[in-house]
């Protein structure tokens, strides 16, 4: 592959910035989008790339958007600074025809409290990672933004490693943004009543426990279920908020 830009978004990052972006040191460029860190992502990013750039925070598609934008080289890796590249997709990714296709989804080992999880359909999560600059663009969504590529696609065989959560705390904190963005966005979508706010969360937990066997991952598939079912519980009781103040 010709020259490639690694480009990565950050806030409060400290955490995980570094083993994302040591992973990745052997890019031609990284660039990093910062929103206003109180921590030393900064600091660390600039020990990796001096093309570390605030930008103010307008939502996720539109902060992954700018990060493309700012990139020199045409062929683009995105990662989020939980993400890590490993050894053999760093050589495949060195070694790709870059002709086969405009954009590779690369295919996600999701990580929940140090356990690799294969169900609650987590364990088939290919996302769109490596693309051409001209060929991209990001769907206008608040939350779960999606590349979407002008042309052919392909999958690449090797993982990246996804440490998604490795305590409450964060999780919390994730789920409640979430769920106020899903419920901003669905609001004019969603009916919401006593039936559905109970009836939605119990399927959000069925769902990934049984019909996409999250039960084989133990305790670990109980709470990621738990956690989809939470997160669903704070979407309904958002949405009906919201509907309720525009009636008053």
């Amino acid at each position: 592959m010709n020259k490639l830009s690694v480009v990565i978004i950050t806030k409060n990052e400290s955490k995980n910035i570094k083993d994302c972006l040591e992973s990745v040191k052997w890019a031609d460029e990284i660039v990093v989008v910062d929103s206003g860190s109180t921590d030393n992502t900064v600091d660390l990013a600039k020990q990796y790339t001096n093309k570390v750039i605030y930008n103010e925070w307008k939502g996720f598609a539109e902060q992954k958007y700018f990060a493309v934008s700012q990139a020199t080289n045409e062929w683009i890796l995105s990662l989020d600074a939980d993400e890590r590249i490993t050894d053999k997709l760093k050589q495949e990714i060195i070694n790709l025809d870059e002709n086969i296709a405009d954009g590779f989804e690369i295919k996600r080992d999701n990580f929940f409290f140090g356990k690799k999880i294969r169900g609650s359909g987590w364990g088939n999560d290919f996302q769109m990672r490596l693309f051409r600059k001209s060929k991209v663009s990001v769907n206008n969504r608040l939350v779960h933004e999606k590349f979407l590529v002008e042309g052919k696609v392909a999958k690449l065989k090797n993982s990246i490693l996804h440490y998604s959560y490795t305590n409450f705390e964060d999780a919390f904190d994730k789920i409640n943004l979430y769920s106020t963005l899903e419920a901003i966005e669905k609001k004019n979508k969603k009916k919401v009543n006593a039936f559905t706010i109970i009836l939605t969360p119990l399927i959000t937990f069925i769902q990934p426990f049984i019909f996409k066997k999250g039960f084989i991952d133990g305790v670990h598939g109980i709470l990621i279920s738990l956690l989809n079912a939470y997160t669903k519980t704070q979407v309904m009781m958002k949405i009906w908020e919201l509907k309720r103040k525009e009636q008053l």
